[in-house]
């Protein structure tokens, strides 16, 4: 058992093993326990599936702590809090696709759920690559971090922009490429029916159409999310275990967050303020002499930051009423 203590990536392997084995346990009992048939989750549902995930999440942390110092837990901390953050306006992305292809709430949890399956593969893949690239080559953090700061003030004065899911070029392809039906078929992504000629063929559903936009959404959301990890820890296993319990915890509170999301509008400025102020981080450290930024101040201006953010918008937009656009 001896290859059990052999580091990959910096990390031991059993960690590793132990969090892959904690996750599909977690998948394996929100599928085949909770949602082993479908039916619309209700706000309760969301709150109690999320705060489980958030337990884990946060339990995680203290493992981290036990296994590698107060440090590396303040690190994994500030990351999971920033990917939740940051995934917000993910949440408003996906509410858009499922408006757009009318998928009732009973099925709505079945696409979040394989949609998991595919950030765990693809986050895997950007992360690997990324932590490849700043270990040899650790300049490539001062990129990252220019890039950060630069997405920052972009996002402080651009104006709000209605996504177009009609005119997506990757749904022109799939309808091209593809046979698509125009209804839903229960909760399958692809059905075998006539076509045109009598032919029985396979068709692909709206279903799975909404799975792969989200997909998308998810790979052009994380590579902000990716690099404002990177400027916290360039650890390999605090950035992929954080990204992980972030979007685990997020997407079980979709149901409770897409009810309200408008009353989160003017977070997007605390969040375009957070991104110049992890993207600055190593330049202050140079700047001071310091190894890197401590993770505790850290932590601290984050908390700060997103706090601000949050009480602002919720101040803004008291009163205001749930708009139809984002809900099904």
């Amino acid at each position: 058992m001896e290859f059990l203590t052999l580091l990959w990536l910096g990390t031991p392997l059993w960690m590793w093993l132990l969090f892959v084995g904690l996750v599909a346990a977690l998948l394996v009992f929100d599928l085949g326990v909770l949602h082993k048939d479908d039916h619309e989750i209700g706000v309760a549902e969301s709150l109690k599936l999320s705060g489980l995930y958030i337990a884990m999440g946060l339990g995680f942390a203290a493992f981290v702590a036990w296994q590698l110092g107060a440090e590396p837990a303040g690190q994994y901390l500030t990351a999971f809090v920033v990917e939740k953050t940051l995934a917000m306006d993910n949440v408003f992305i996906i509410a858009m696709i499922f408006s757009f292809f009318a998928i009732p709430r009973a099925y709505q949890h079945r696409v979040l759920f394989w949609g998991i399956l595919g950030v765990i593969v693809l986050r895997g893949i950007m992360i690997g690559l990324g932590a490849t690239l700043v270990a040899q080559y650790h300049w490539v953090l001062y990129i990252f971090a220019v890039f950060l700061i630069f997405t920052g003030v972009k996002m402080l004065f651009a104006g709000d922009h209605e996504m177009d899911i009609a005119s997506n070029p990757v749904l022109r392809f799939l309808k091209k490429r593809m046979n698509v039906t125009d209804e839903l078929h229960g909760s399958d992504f692809f059905v075998r029916k006539p076509d045109a000629a009598g032919k029985v063929v396979r068709y692909a559903t709206p279903l799975f159409l909404a799975l792969v936009l989200i997909e998308i959404a998810d790979v052009i959301f994380a590579v902000d999310s990716v690099p404002a990890v990177f400027a916290i820890t360039s650890d390999p296993f605090i950035v992929y275990t954080s990204n992980i319990f972030a979007i685990l915890g997020l997407r079980a509170l979709y149901f409770a967050l897409a009810a309200i999301i408008h009353r989160f509008h003017y977070l997007k400025y605390a969040l375009a303020v957070l991104l110049v102020f992890i993207g600055s981080k190593i330049f202050v450290a140079d700047l001071m002499g310091w190894e890197k930024f401590p993770a505790a101040w850290s932590l601290g201006v984050t908390f700060a930051i997103l706090g601000a953010g949050l009480a602002v918008s919720l101040w803004k937009t008291r009163g205001d009423e749930r708009p139809n656009a984002t809900v099904e």
